[in-house]
């Protein structure tokens, strides 16, 4: 297993390798110039020209690709163009939100995704069971923005439970750091809550089915304990492949929900740096964003082998 782990790790190279350069050429073939940008509306030619040689933007496309990969594979992500810092610094201060909300998220999506499947798989064909499946269609169809948005009007401007907008830093002032991420974590978890309990209704009602689920209800033991103990743990599998994906998928939607609800975190700083032509900035977010959900692949794998040994790491790698 240590040997299988190693050898994931070593796969993350070259997918951030793929992913860099991707990345860094579509991002030089967007229109815009950041020199421009920064230069303001009113710099003469020789200005923004002055700008590109100081940024490096005048040298070719792909000597500015080797630079900077080379700069990146010593851990090195640049220096952004307008914060006048170090990419990485630019990301770490900004990762607390980011990341508070992406397991604020991940938390609500499984604590309502799992017990409405396990709800509706239990009383299958029953009202509650339409009531979920419908409940999680809509919120599998609902866009997490809009969802946002409606949260602020309704909570924030006319009950005023909830503050509309900012942060507090959770080592300050917890409760008031829940606060403010609560109605962010909700409108995006929401979409993945609703996959999850889709997901885990279908994979119980496909468990129970089997021998050995009718074998201990036919034992005498309780409904309970038969759910809990003998069909969850075996419906667990598909259910880990959502909350894996879920990570990327949180990670993605926070970018537009941090700009809904005014969070200082790496999303609204990539989207900042998209309409500044913050090319190190964007290239830098985009490969850590990456490398976090290739290890929670990882991380998803170990749990597959916790959860059924019979697996092994060698039938995914």
């Amino acid at each position: 297993m240590t040997g299988q782990i190693v050898r994931r790790l070593l796969s993350l190279v070259p997918v951030l390798v793929v992913v860099g350069f991707v990345v860094f050429f579509l991002i030089h073939l967007a229109p815009g110039d950041p020199a421009a940008v920064m230069a303001g509306n009113e710099a003469t030619t020789e200005r923004i020209e002055q700008l590109r040689h100081e940024m490096g933007l005048d040298r070719p496309l792909w000597e500015q690709f080797v630079s900077w990969s080379t700069r990146a594979l010593r851990g090195d992500l640049g220096t952004s163009f307008f914060l006048n810092q170090p990419v990485l610094t630019a990301i770490g201060e900004r990762i607390e939100p980011t990341g508070l909300l992406t397991l604020y998220a991940l938390i609500m999506s499984i604590l309502i995704g799992f017990p409405a499947g396990i709800v509706a798989a239990v009383r299958r064909n029953s009202w509650i069971d339409r009531l979920t499946m419908v409940t999680a269609l809509g919120g599998v169809c609902i866009p997490s923005f809009w969802l946002g948005i409606l949260m602020i009007l309704v909570l924030a401007v006319w009950a005023r439970w909830l503050p509309a907008a900012g942060y507090a830093p959770f080592l300050d002032d917890p409760l008031q750091n829940f606060r403010y991420l609560v109605m962010p974590a909700f409108s995006l978890g929401l979409q993945q809550a609703a996959l999850l309990a889709r997901v885990v209704r279908s994979s119980m009602l496909e468990v129970m089915r089997e021998d050995y689920v009718r074998t201990a209800r036919a034992k005498g033991v309780a409904e309970g304990m038969v759910v809990l103990r003998h069909a969850l743990p075996n419906a667990m599998i598909p259910a880990l492949t959502i909350i894996g994906n879920s990570m990327g998928n949180l990670l993605g939607g926070a970018i537009v929900t941090e700009a809904v609800f005014n969070t200082p975190g790496v999303g609204r700083l990539v989207v900042q740096s998209v309409l500044r032509r913050d090319f190190p900035v964007i290239q830098g977010a985009v490969l850590v964003i990456a490398a976090v959900y290739v290890l929670v692949n990882l991380i998803v794998d170990i749990a597959y082998v916790i959860a059924d040994p019979r697996i092994r790491l060698s039938t995914r790698s």
